[in-house]
Protein backbone atom coordinates (compact mmCIF):
# COMPACT_ATOMS: atom_id res chain seq x y z
CA UNK A 1 0.00 0.00 0.00
CA UNK A 2 1.73 3.43 -1.24
CA UNK A 3 -1.06 6.31 0.12
CA UNK A 4 -0.39 9.33 -2.61
CA UNK A 5 -1.72 11.62 0.37
CA UNK A 6 -2.17 12.22 4.29
CA UNK A 7 -6.40 11.62 3.97
CA UNK A 8 -5.24 8.45 1.76
CA UNK A 9 -2.59 7.35 4.54
CA UNK A 10 -5.41 8.15 6.98
CA UNK A 11 -7.64 6.11 5.68
CA UNK A 12 -5.58 3.02 4.89
CA UNK A 13 -4.78 2.77 8.51
CA UNK A 14 -7.74 3.58 9.32
CA UNK A 15 -9.49 0.19 7.65
CA UNK A 16 -6.40 -2.05 8.28
CA UNK A 17 -7.68 -4.83 9.82
CA UNK A 18 -4.02 -6.52 10.91
CA UNK A 19 -0.44 -5.27 11.69
CA UNK A 20 0.80 -2.68 9.19
CA UNK A 21 4.99 -2.57 8.35
CA UNK A 22 5.81 0.93 8.19
CA UNK A 23 8.35 1.90 5.32
CA UNK A 24 9.60 4.39 4.04
CA UNK A 25 12.83 3.91 1.69
CA UNK A 26 13.65 0.58 2.92
CA UNK A 27 16.88 0.94 3.81
CA UNK A 28 17.27 0.92 7.60
CA UNK A 29 15.95 -3.11 8.17
CA UNK A 30 16.47 -3.37 12.18
CA UNK A 31 14.36 -4.42 14.84
CA UNK A 32 12.42 -7.54 15.25
CA UNK A 33 10.90 -9.03 11.77
CA UNK A 34 7.31 -7.53 11.62
CA UNK A 35 4.71 -9.80 9.93
CA UNK A 36 2.28 -7.40 8.43
CA UNK A 37 0.98 -5.86 5.08
CA UNK A 38 3.48 -3.52 3.63
CA UNK A 39 2.30 0.55 4.10
CA UNK A 40 4.83 2.95 1.86
CA UNK A 41 5.39 6.56 2.67
CA UNK A 42 6.89 6.62 -0.64
CA UNK A 43 3.73 8.43 -1.97
CA UNK A 44 4.11 11.01 0.23
CA UNK A 45 6.80 12.84 -1.51
CA UNK A 46 7.81 16.60 -2.38
CA UNK A 47 9.00 20.25 -1.19
CA UNK A 48 6.22 21.79 0.06
CA UNK A 49 8.27 24.92 1.54
CA UNK A 50 11.20 26.30 1.45
CA UNK A 51 12.83 29.37 2.82
CA UNK A 52 16.52 29.43 2.61
CA UNK A 53 16.61 32.58 4.12
CA UNK A 54 14.81 31.66 7.20
CA UNK A 55 16.81 28.11 7.15
CA UNK A 56 13.40 25.95 6.86
CA UNK A 57 11.81 22.99 4.99
CA UNK A 58 9.00 21.21 5.04
CA UNK A 59 8.60 17.97 2.92
CA UNK A 60 6.60 15.15 2.86
CA UNK A 61 8.32 12.53 4.84
CA UNK A 62 8.67 10.16 1.42
CA UNK A 63 10.18 12.44 0.24
CA UNK A 64 14.37 11.12 -0.60
CA UNK A 65 16.97 12.62 1.09
CA UNK A 66 19.23 12.66 -1.83
CA UNK A 67 16.38 14.47 -3.57
CA UNK A 68 16.46 17.40 -0.63
CA UNK A 69 20.15 17.35 -0.10
CA UNK A 70 20.60 18.35 -3.65
CA UNK A 71 18.13 20.98 -3.10
CA UNK A 72 19.62 22.45 0.00
CA UNK A 73 22.87 22.74 -1.78
CA UNK A 74 21.78 24.86 -4.50
CA UNK A 75 21.21 27.01 -1.77
CA UNK A 76 24.62 26.37 -0.01
CA UNK A 77 22.90 24.48 2.76
CA UNK A 78 22.52 21.22 3.99
CA UNK A 79 20.90 19.18 6.65
CA UNK A 80 22.43 19.62 10.22
CA UNK A 81 22.23 16.47 11.37
CA UNK A 82 24.21 14.45 8.87
CA UNK A 83 22.09 11.45 8.15
CA UNK A 84 23.65 8.19 7.60
CA UNK A 85 23.27 6.01 4.78
CA UNK A 86 23.20 2.54 5.93
CA UNK A 87 22.49 0.46 3.09
CA UNK A 88 26.18 -0.62 2.68
CA UNK A 89 26.62 -1.74 6.15
CA UNK A 90 23.33 -3.47 6.10
CA UNK A 91 22.66 -5.03 2.59
CA UNK A 92 19.70 -3.09 1.64
CA UNK A 93 19.07 -1.14 -1.14
CA UNK A 94 16.40 1.59 -2.05
CA UNK A 95 16.91 5.16 -0.93
CA UNK A 96 16.57 6.97 2.44
CA UNK A 97 13.83 9.00 3.04
CA UNK A 98 13.52 12.02 5.47
CA UNK A 99 10.93 10.59 6.80
CA UNK A 100 12.81 7.31 7.63
CA UNK A 101 15.34 9.52 9.12
CA UNK A 102 13.30 11.39 11.81
CA UNK A 103 11.74 8.09 12.89
CA UNK A 104 14.94 6.24 13.05
CA UNK A 105 16.79 9.39 14.65
CA UNK A 106 19.34 9.08 12.02
CA UNK A 107 21.97 11.69 13.61
CA UNK A 108 25.79 10.93 12.09
CA UNK A 109 29.01 12.23 13.32
CA UNK A 110 28.34 16.32 13.29
CA UNK A 111 25.84 15.28 16.45
CA UNK A 112 28.52 16.36 19.18
CA UNK A 113 28.51 19.79 17.86
CA UNK A 114 25.31 20.58 15.90
CA UNK A 115 22.88 18.22 18.01
CA UNK A 116 20.75 15.43 16.77
CA UNK A 117 17.84 15.13 14.29
CA UNK A 118 15.21 16.26 17.07
CA UNK A 119 16.91 19.39 17.39
CA UNK A 120 16.56 20.38 14.30
CA UNK A 121 12.74 19.19 13.59
CA UNK A 122 10.47 21.80 14.39
CA UNK A 123 7.16 20.19 13.24
CA UNK A 124 5.71 16.99 12.20
CA UNK A 125 2.43 15.55 10.61
CA UNK A 126 1.43 11.96 10.97
CA UNK A 127 -1.41 9.44 11.27
CA UNK A 128 -1.60 7.69 14.36
CA UNK A 129 -2.82 3.95 14.61
CA UNK A 130 -6.54 4.63 15.19
CA UNK A 131 -6.37 6.70 11.76
CA UNK A 132 -6.62 10.40 13.16
CA UNK A 133 -4.27 13.16 11.62
CA UNK A 134 -2.18 14.68 14.42
CA UNK A 135 0.45 18.33 14.06
CA UNK A 136 2.75 19.51 16.53
CA UNK A 137 5.23 22.21 15.99
CA UNK A 138 5.67 24.53 13.22
CA UNK A 139 8.34 26.30 11.02
CA UNK A 140 9.80 28.61 13.18
CA UNK A 141 11.63 26.71 16.64
CA UNK A 142 9.66 28.94 18.98
CA UNK A 143 6.06 27.73 17.74
CA UNK A 144 6.46 24.78 20.07
CA UNK A 145 3.58 24.38 22.28
CA UNK A 146 1.70 21.83 24.01
CA UNK A 147 2.91 17.78 24.12
CA UNK A 148 6.24 17.88 22.51
CA UNK A 149 5.40 15.07 19.85
CA UNK A 150 8.28 16.09 17.33
CA UNK A 151 10.74 14.52 19.60
CA UNK A 152 8.02 12.50 20.38
CA UNK A 153 8.20 10.79 17.08
CA UNK A 154 12.26 11.01 16.50
CA UNK A 155 13.52 7.66 16.60
CA UNK A 156 9.58 6.10 17.83
CA UNK A 157 10.56 3.67 14.18
CA UNK A 158 6.83 3.75 13.17
CA UNK A 159 5.44 2.05 16.49
CA UNK A 160 3.48 5.67 17.83
CA UNK A 161 2.16 7.06 14.17
CA UNK A 162 3.40 7.24 10.48
CA UNK A 163 4.84 10.48 9.80
CA UNK A 164 3.34 12.29 6.76
CA UNK A 165 5.31 15.56 6.90
CA UNK A 166 8.28 17.28 8.64
CA UNK A 167 9.19 20.86 9.05
CA UNK A 168 12.89 21.29 9.42
CA UNK A 169 15.51 23.60 10.54
CA UNK A 170 18.55 23.61 8.15
CA UNK A 171 21.87 25.17 7.81
CA UNK A 172 24.73 26.90 5.74
CA UNK A 173 27.60 24.68 4.21
CA UNK A 174 30.76 26.03 5.49
CA UNK A 175 33.51 27.09 3.07
CA UNK A 176 36.01 24.37 4.08
CA UNK A 177 36.83 21.28 5.80
CA UNK A 178 40.13 19.79 7.58
CA UNK A 179 40.62 16.36 9.67
CA UNK A 180 43.21 16.01 12.05
CA UNK A 181 44.45 12.67 11.95
CA UNK A 182 46.79 10.63 14.45
CA UNK A 183 48.08 7.13 13.95
CA UNK A 184 48.53 4.13 16.18
CA UNK A 185 46.98 5.63 19.15
CA UNK A 186 44.87 2.67 21.48
CA UNK A 187 41.13 3.26 21.86
CA UNK A 188 41.77 4.95 25.40
CA UNK A 189 44.33 6.88 24.69
CA UNK A 190 42.39 7.93 21.28
CA UNK A 191 39.46 8.78 23.58
CA UNK A 192 41.62 10.57 25.67
CA UNK A 193 43.08 12.81 22.64
CA UNK A 194 39.35 13.02 21.34
CA UNK A 195 38.30 14.87 24.68
CA UNK A 196 41.21 16.65 24.68
CA UNK A 197 40.13 18.47 21.23
CA UNK A 198 36.49 18.50 22.25
CA UNK A 199 37.07 20.80 25.26
CA UNK A 200 39.64 22.44 23.69
CA UNK A 201 37.68 26.55 22.31
CA UNK A 202 38.31 25.07 18.59
CA UNK A 203 34.84 23.84 17.59
CA UNK A 204 35.42 20.39 16.68
CA UNK A 205 32.10 18.82 14.34
CA UNK A 206 33.62 15.31 14.48
CA UNK A 207 35.73 13.24 16.75
CA UNK A 208 36.04 9.24 16.08
CA UNK A 209 38.89 6.35 15.41
CA UNK A 210 38.89 3.17 13.70
CA UNK A 211 41.14 1.33 12.27
CA UNK A 212 44.05 2.91 14.34
CA UNK A 213 43.41 6.52 13.25
CA UNK A 214 42.18 8.76 14.98
CA UNK A 215 40.03 11.42 13.34
CA UNK A 216 39.08 14.90 14.86
CA UNK A 217 37.13 17.57 12.00
CA UNK A 218 36.99 21.04 11.89
CA UNK A 219 34.63 23.16 9.54
CA UNK A 220 34.26 26.73 8.81
CA UNK A 221 35.66 29.79 7.22
CA UNK A 222 39.05 28.75 5.69
CA UNK A 223 40.97 31.68 7.30
CA UNK A 224 39.57 30.17 10.70
CA UNK A 225 40.08 26.67 9.95
CA UNK A 226 43.28 26.57 8.87
CA UNK A 227 44.11 29.21 11.79
CA UNK A 228 42.16 26.30 14.05
CA UNK A 229 43.79 23.44 12.54
CA UNK A 230 47.00 25.17 13.51
CA UNK A 231 46.64 25.67 17.03
CA UNK A 232 44.82 22.15 17.64
CA UNK A 233 48.14 20.56 16.25
CA UNK A 234 50.47 22.59 18.15
CA UNK A 235 48.37 22.40 21.30
CA UNK A 236 46.45 19.65 21.76
CA UNK A 237 47.37 16.90 19.21
CA UNK A 238 50.99 16.65 18.32
CA UNK A 239 52.02 14.60 15.56
CA UNK A 240 48.31 14.61 14.01
CA UNK A 241 48.44 15.25 10.19
CA UNK A 242 45.72 17.54 8.35
CA UNK A 243 43.26 16.41 5.44
CA UNK A 244 41.36 18.87 3.35
CA UNK A 245 38.41 19.36 2.25
CA UNK A 246 37.60 16.41 -0.69
CA UNK A 247 39.44 14.46 0.97
CA UNK A 248 38.11 15.33 4.29
CA UNK A 249 34.68 14.89 3.96
CA UNK A 250 35.26 11.40 2.23
CA UNK A 251 36.73 10.52 4.82
CA UNK A 252 33.52 11.52 7.30
CA UNK A 253 31.58 10.12 4.35
CA UNK A 254 32.68 6.49 5.09
CA UNK A 255 32.70 7.23 9.48
CA UNK A 256 29.45 8.71 9.07
CA UNK A 257 27.87 5.23 7.19
CA UNK A 258 30.20 2.35 8.94
CA UNK A 259 31.87 1.12 5.56
CA UNK A 260 34.61 -0.35 7.19
CA UNK A 261 31.77 -2.97 7.97
CA UNK A 262 30.37 -2.77 5.17
CA UNK A 263 30.45 -6.67 3.57
CA UNK A 264 32.37 -7.86 6.20
CA UNK A 265 30.83 -10.92 7.92
CA UNK A 266 29.39 -10.69 11.58
CA UNK A 267 26.18 -9.21 13.27
CA UNK A 268 26.48 -5.36 14.13
CA UNK A 269 25.75 -3.94 17.35
CA UNK A 270 25.61 0.07 17.88
CA UNK A 271 26.29 0.84 21.47
CA UNK A 272 25.97 4.03 23.08
CA UNK A 273 28.26 4.68 26.51
CA UNK A 274 29.98 7.81 28.35
CA UNK A 275 32.29 8.39 26.08
CA UNK A 276 35.45 7.06 28.28
CA UNK A 277 33.76 3.99 28.93
CA UNK A 278 33.89 3.01 25.17
CA UNK A 279 37.37 1.56 25.78
CA UNK A 280 36.21 -0.35 29.01
CA UNK A 281 33.63 -2.12 27.49
CA UNK A 282 35.53 -3.14 24.21
CA UNK A 283 38.17 -4.45 26.89
CA UNK A 284 35.57 -5.95 28.35
CA UNK A 285 34.56 -7.83 25.59
CA UNK A 286 37.67 -9.28 24.62
CA UNK A 287 37.65 -11.45 21.38
CA UNK A 288 33.93 -11.11 21.01
CA UNK A 289 34.61 -7.62 19.44
CA UNK A 290 36.44 -8.21 16.13
CA UNK A 291 36.41 -4.90 15.29
CA UNK A 292 34.91 -1.41 16.94
CA UNK A 293 34.58 2.48 15.56
CA UNK A 294 34.11 4.91 17.92
CA UNK A 295 32.24 7.98 17.24
CA UNK A 296 31.30 11.20 19.30
CA UNK A 297 34.44 11.12 21.01
CA UNK A 298 34.01 7.42 22.13
CA UNK A 299 30.31 7.83 23.10
CA UNK A 300 29.29 5.78 20.31
CA UNK A 301 30.40 2.68 19.59
CA UNK A 302 30.13 0.39 16.69
CA UNK A 303 30.73 -3.70 17.11
CA UNK A 304 31.48 -6.07 14.74
CA UNK A 305 31.03 -9.66 16.71
CA UNK A 306 30.16 -13.30 15.59
CA UNK A 307 26.28 -13.80 15.23
CA UNK A 308 27.11 -17.53 15.93
CA UNK A 309 28.68 -16.07 19.51
CA UNK A 310 26.80 -17.89 22.72
CA UNK A 311 23.62 -18.23 20.30
CA UNK A 312 22.32 -14.37 20.72
CA UNK A 313 25.04 -12.65 18.92
CA UNK A 314 26.94 -11.54 22.08
CA UNK A 315 23.38 -9.94 23.47
CA UNK A 316 24.46 -11.21 27.00
CA UNK A 317 27.55 -10.73 27.07
CA UNK A 318 27.68 -7.20 25.42
CA UNK A 319 24.29 -6.33 28.05
CA UNK A 320 26.21 -7.58 30.69
CA UNK A 321 29.21 -5.46 29.98
CA UNK A 322 27.14 -2.58 29.73
CA UNK A 323 24.93 -3.13 33.13
CA UNK A 324 27.81 -1.40 35.22
CA UNK A 325 28.44 1.39 32.43
CA UNK A 326 25.07 2.72 32.34
CA UNK A 327 24.90 2.74 28.70
CA UNK A 328 22.64 0.90 26.15
CA UNK A 329 23.13 -1.68 22.90
CA UNK A 330 21.30 -2.02 19.80
CA UNK A 331 21.93 -5.02 17.05
CA UNK A 332 21.76 -3.00 13.81
CA UNK A 333 22.56 -5.86 11.69
CA UNK A 334 21.87 -9.73 12.07
CA UNK A 335 19.71 -12.15 10.32
CA UNK A 336 15.82 -11.78 10.46
CA UNK A 337 16.02 -15.05 12.63
CA UNK A 338 18.62 -13.72 15.01
CA UNK A 339 16.61 -10.45 15.35
CA UNK A 340 13.32 -12.19 16.11
CA UNK A 341 14.99 -13.97 19.09
CA UNK A 342 17.05 -11.34 20.64
CA UNK A 343 16.07 -8.59 21.96
CA UNK A 344 16.99 -5.92 19.17
CA UNK A 345 16.47 -2.56 21.36
CA UNK A 346 17.93 -2.25 24.81
CA UNK A 347 15.85 -3.95 27.47
CA UNK A 348 13.73 -1.39 29.33
CA UNK A 349 13.57 -0.51 33.32
CA UNK A 350 9.86 -1.77 34.56
CA UNK A 351 9.07 1.85 35.15
CA UNK A 352 10.11 3.13 31.68
CA UNK A 353 8.34 0.34 29.60
CA UNK A 354 5.31 1.18 31.47
CA UNK A 355 5.55 4.55 30.41
CA UNK A 356 6.67 2.97 26.43
CA UNK A 357 3.15 0.68 26.83
CA UNK A 358 1.44 3.57 27.95
CA UNK A 359 2.47 5.36 25.04
CA UNK A 360 2.03 2.66 22.30
CA UNK A 361 -1.61 2.05 23.53
CA UNK A 362 -2.70 6.07 23.52
CA UNK A 363 -1.09 6.16 20.17
CA UNK A 364 -2.17 2.82 18.30
CA UNK A 365 -4.86 1.45 20.54
CA UNK A 366 -5.03 -1.81 18.24
CA UNK A 367 -1.45 -2.35 18.05
CA UNK A 368 -1.15 -2.31 14.38
CA UNK A 369 1.95 -0.23 13.62
CA UNK A 370 5.27 -2.34 13.16
CA UNK A 371 3.93 -4.48 16.26
CA UNK A 372 7.11 -5.55 17.97
CA UNK A 373 9.20 -4.20 16.06
CA UNK A 374 10.68 -2.55 19.09
CA UNK A 375 9.85 -5.35 21.44
CA UNK A 376 7.04 -5.71 23.97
Amino acid sequence: MTPRNENELAEVIRAASGPLRVQGGGTRDVGAPVDGEVLSTAGLSGVTLYEPGAMTLVAGAGTPVAELEMLLAEEGQRLAFEPSDLRGLLGTSGGSTIGGVVATGASGPRRIQAGAVRDFCLGVRFVDGAGRVLKNGGRVMKNVTGYDLVKLMAGSWGTLGVLSEVSLKVMAIPETETTLVGEGLSPADAVAAMSAALGSPFDITGAAHLEGKTCIRIEGLEASVAYRARALADDVLPGFQPVEATASAALWAGIRDVRVFAGADGAVWRVSVKPTDGPKLVHALGDLAHEAVFDWGGGLVWLRVDETRDGDAGATAIRAALAPLGGHATLMRATAQTRARVPVFQPEPAPVAALSRGLRNKFDPRGILNPGLMGA
